[in-house]
C-alpha cells in the first residue's frame, strides 16, 4: 500500500487504457479490503469502512473529499450512520486505471477506526 499511497494521481484523458484483469489483481493485492463491483457494466473498486457513530463516518466523508478534491479524482462516497461505502473508477474510460488503486491507498490511509 505504501508504494501506490505516495504516489500521485496523473491526469486521465479519454482513450486512456483500462487495467486489465491481470494488472486489477495485483493491484489489489496492494489495497487489502477493496473489492471490484460491477455497476452499469462498469468494474469500480469499493470497500465500507466502519465507525461508532455518524460524527466519525462524516468526518472520514469530508477526509475523503479534500483528498478527492487536491487530486482532481473523485469518489461515489456514501455516508450513514458509523459506516462509508467508498467507490472509485475513472469515469473518462469507462474502467479501472491505476489512479483508482491509489486513491484506494489515500482513502485506506485516512481511516482511524
Amino acid at each position: 500500500m505504501e508504494e501506490l499511497f505516495s504516489k500521485t494521481c496523473e491526469p486521465c484523458k479519454a482513450g486512456a487504457l483500462r487495467l486489465n484483469d491481470q494488472e486489477v489483481e495485483e493491484l489489489l493485492k496492494q489495497v487489502p479490503g477493496w473489492a471490484v463491483i460491477e455497476v452499469d457494466k462498469v468494474p469500480r473498486l469499493q470497500k465500507a469502512y466502519l465507525f461508532k457513530n455518524f460524527k466519525q463516518a462524516l468526518a472520514f466523508t469530508n477526509k475523503i473529499g479534500e483528498v478527492a478534491e487536491q487530486h482532481g479524482h473523485h469518489p461515489v462516497l456514501v455516508t450513514e450512520w458509523g459506516k462509508v461505502s467508498v467507490s472509485w473508477w475513472t469515469h473518462k474510460i469507462g474502467g479501472l486505471h491505476k489512479n483508482d488503486f491509489i486513491m484506494a491507498a489515500k482513502s485506506d490511509a485516512l481511516f482511524e477506526p
